[in-house]
């Protein structure tokens, strides 16, 4: 079974004319390979996956694959429904790993989200990471019921937790069976969480800064806490300015800064305020990418 640690990278999708643009992506893709990443996890949410169809989803993780260098690559494929859920899995089913979002809008009881994912596992022998982001979803995955899933379900391997609740991600480091991995899913958390015993991160700013990021979690993973902590904090301003508007669109305006990308989204996403613009252009400045 597969492991994940260090830095993951949550791709952009990019788009041009309306359309997938494959051509840039593959280009993404392999600057993240140079970069030293460790895993790559193509259509979550900062890949603008439910705007895409199911056509869009196979092109996007086939170049992933094409241009991967042999790194692992894990396909966001949560929905908020199990028949949803099952059909992404078959339609992606030569994926290395599938992370599967807690179920959104419906709000589900923690034994809802125990028996959903159980069921969802069960589809595949493949490597599941669960996905808790309660401020999209609406709805937090307890530690109790991840450490429940963790223990009962054999390919359950993971969890990317984007919380922001630490005592609750304490909880789950301190009582996770032997080989279940805690992955930060902030930019922000990641020196903290790490230093702490999570195996790493899946990142936005590895979009923007891929180098960087795989230079600092592999410090972490090294235990070089006191030169990790100094790239935390150089890259701080990086990890907040990119969620000053909705994930995706600070991100996709420092893209296009650095010429690796048209700023284009999808609706409802729109492309970023002229004030995110200007903040994007001087944190790169002020990181030496721009």
């Amino acid at each position: 079974m597969l492991k994940f640690k260090g830095c993951g990278t949550a791709l952009f999708t990019p788009f041009k004319n309306g359309k997938v643009d494959l051509d840039c992506f593959a280009k993404c893709v392999r600057r993240q390979v140079e970069g030293g990443i460790d895993f790559l996890v193509p259509l979550g949410t900062t890949g603008e996956t439910p705007t895409l169809s199911d056509a869009e989803k196979l092109e996007v993780y086939r170049c992933a694959r094409e241009n991967a260098g042999g790194l692992p690559v894990v396909v966001g494929v949560g929905t908020n429904s199990v028949t949803g859920t099952i059909a992404n899995i078959r339609l992606l089913n030569e994926a290395d790993a599938f992370l599967v979002v807690a179920p959104y809008y419906n709000k589900p009881p923690q034994r809802g989200m125990y028996e959903y994912f159980k069921t969802v596992a069960g589809e595949t022998d493949k490597p599941v990471i669960l996905y808790n982001v309660p401020g999209r979803t609406g709805s937090n995955i307890e530690a109790k019921t991840t450490l429940k899933l963790a223990t009962d379900v054999p390919n359950i391997v993971a969890v990317k937790e984007a919380s922001g609740k630490i005592p609750q991600i304490e909880e789950i480091l301190k009582g996770a069976p032997e080989g279940f991995a805690v992955l930060s899913g902030n930019d922000d958390d990641t020196f903290e969480l790490m230093k702490k015993g999570a195996a790493g991160v899946v990142s936005v700013a590895s979009n923007v800064a891929p180098a960087l990021m795989s230079e600092f979690t592999h410090a972490l993973l090294d235990g070089r806490f006191e030169a990790a902590e100094k790239m935390d904090k150089a890259m701080h301003a990086l990890f907040k300015n990119l969620f000053i508007e909705p994930n995706p669109i600070p991100g996709k305006a420092a893209m296009a800064q650095l010429g690796l990308m048209d700023n284009s989204l999808r609706l409802p996403l729109v492309p970023a305020l002229a004030e995110t613009e200007a903040i994007m252009a001087q944190t790169l400045k002020d990181l030496g990418l721009l």
